[in-house]
């Protein structure tokens, strides 16, 4: 953290803390839990379903309950932070989701099983955002800020593959429990370092919750999320998925409305309003709905298609985790500074959809070092380009008052950005598959009755590489967009900004302080 220190002429300027790089460690081990807990449960879904009995239809839940919790109460989340201290809201939201992770693995019925779930999304709502927002307000010079969101953007890019990885091996070595179970060592690491590293910091002046705003975008998020994932299982023409998505969208409208005349708003326009910020969230958004093409259809492809245990297919995303890592910290730390996020952002995306058009090229019987290696490597290289680079900018020149929830609408863009992939790719994967095997049924095609295997595998094929397609256009699409919104030249904070300790109130309507420049102080 930065402590706030008075010179003789008045002026503040900031100390970096110390103990800076072991914090790094412990929010990183934090946000590594929230983001591969999405994927990791997913590896173990089918074992849990046959321990406790529910049902194929029922089994979507585990995932949802999840991301409605996460996804809803985000921005709160963010805030509350904001409000009385992110010490307080990372600890609880750590050991609340631990606690939640370990009623979920001793589970003993379908409904506890979800209600756990959904413990852990709204506990992690509040440990995310304050993950985030202690990151970067604890790395000031940018120098190190650019190394320190180098790491936290490779942990929030490849953190899915390696819940694929991780998932893999617990479920296949020791039981489905323990993909709940391991929560509960990062978790005790995590609160370990907080208690130990960080401080606690005074309460802002303004102290009052939009509670309106809570309402308001909380249940808008619920209906949005709701909306996407049951257009995955039921498809967009039911009255409970387009209901809900229009719900969801007038109540997001009447939020964005009562922000600009809310006395203390939940989201303070300034911090949206910002030209890089605003294209930093579209693009982790846009990111997040493309990059569930790659890791849900490469997933089965790889087990349903070549036949790989769930070990080995986690194994296999190995290569894609490597080129997150190099390119997050090459793009944060060397290129960041010299070229801004607009060339970094745009190229990784159009990084993404050359490799997964370069994906479109699989077969039944491909290999994985000629067909899957060379996309997986430069899948990574697009993801880190495009994440890290985001991620720092949607924080940069934040009002330290500010951070938690400029740190939640990171958050919060990728879960709905999750939740679009996971309705639209699903749905396009679904009726790709049905159309080919419609138009390819044939007496020569049928086995008692049903449709060859061979017939099937190449149903399944196409189904993959439709759906790939489509997460190509979509990641070419937000190169554009964010190529076009994004600011030239590498990131600025106004000379005028005023230093603000992180307890004063801005008052509505007045230029936010910038977070670089404005020390915080600690207590």
């Amino acid at each position: 953290m930065r402590v706030f220190v008075t010179g003789e002429n008045g002026a503040g300027s900031a100390a970096p803390d110390a103990r800076r790089w072991l914090i790094l460690g412990t929010v990183g081990l934090a946000q590594l839990m929230v983001v591969l807990d999405a994927t990791i449960v997913n590896i173990a879904l089918p074992s849990a379903q046959r321990a406790l009995g529910f049902s194929t239809v029922e089994r979507q839940w585990v995932v949802t309950a999840y991301a409605l919790a996460f996804g809803s109460l985000l921005l709160f989340g963010g805030r509350l932070g904001d409000l009385i201290g992110r010490k307080i809201t990372f600890l609880t939201g750590a050991l609340g989701f631990a606690a939640a992770s370990a009623v979920g693995g001793a589970a003993t019925s379908f409904g506890m099983l979800v209600a756990a779930r959904a413990a852990q999304g709204a506990f992690g709502a509040l440990l995310a955002p304050a993950a985030l927002s202690i990151l970067s307000t604890t790395f000031s010079d940018p120098k190190e800020r650019g190394k320190a969101f180098g790491v936290y953007g490779a942990i929030v890019g490849a953190g899915g593959a390696i819940g694929l990885v991780l998932g893999g091996l617990l479920t296949e070595y020791l039981s489905w429990r323990w993909c709940l179970y391991v929560n509960l060592i990062f978790a005790s690491l995590a609160v370990t370092g907080a208690v130990t590293l960080l401080r606690r910091q005074a309460s802002p002046g303004r102290s009052r919750l939009d509670l309106p705003g809570v309402a308001l975008v909380s249940v808008s998020m619920f209906c949005l999320v709701y909306g996407f994932s049951n257009a995955a299982t039921h498809g967009w023409r039911t009255p409970s998925t387009y209901g809900f998505l229009a719900a969801g969208v007038a109540l997001l409208a009447a939020f964005a409305l009562w922000q600009t005349r809310a006395a203390s708003p939940l989201l303070p326009p300034r911090v949206v309003a910002d030209r890089n910020r605003g294209a930093a969230y579209l693009a982790v958004l846009i990111a997040g709905a493309g990059m569930f093409g790659i890791f849900l259809f490469l997933t089965y492809y790889l087990q349903q298609t070549l036949r790989y245990s769930p070990v080995v297919s986690g194994v296999a995303f190995l290569p894609l985790i490597a080129m997150v890592v190099v390119s997050a910290n090459l793009s944060n730390v060397v290129l960041l500074p010299r070229l801004g996020p607009k060339p970094l952002v745009t190229a990784g995306m159009l990084l993404a959809a050359g490799s997964l058009v370069w994906l479109t090229r699989i077969g039944v019987h491909s290999g994985y070092a000629s067909a899957v290696l060379g996309p997986l490597m430069a899948t990574g290289l697009g993801i880190g380009f495009t994440i890290a680079p985001s991620m720092n900018t949607g924080t940069f020149g934040v009002a330290p008052q500010d951070a938690g929830v400029a740190s939640a609408t990171l958050n919060t863009g990728q879960q709905i950005g999750g939740s679009i992939g996971t309705s639209l790719l699903n749905t396009i994967f679904a009726g790709a598959v049905a159309q080919y095997l419609a138009s390819h049924l044939s007496p020569a095609t049928l086995v008692h009755g049903h449709p060859a295997p061979s017939l099937t595998g190449m149903a399944l094929i196409h189904g993959y590489t439709t759906g790939f397609w489509v997460a190509a256009a979509i990641f070419g699409a937000g190169a554009v967009i964010c190529g076009t919104l994004f600011r030239s030249g590498p990131l600025r904070v106004p000379a005028s900004a005023a230093a603000v300790p992180a307890g004063a109130a801005v008052p509505a309507g007045a230029a936010a302080p910038q977070a670089d420049e404005a020390p915080v102080l600690h207590i």
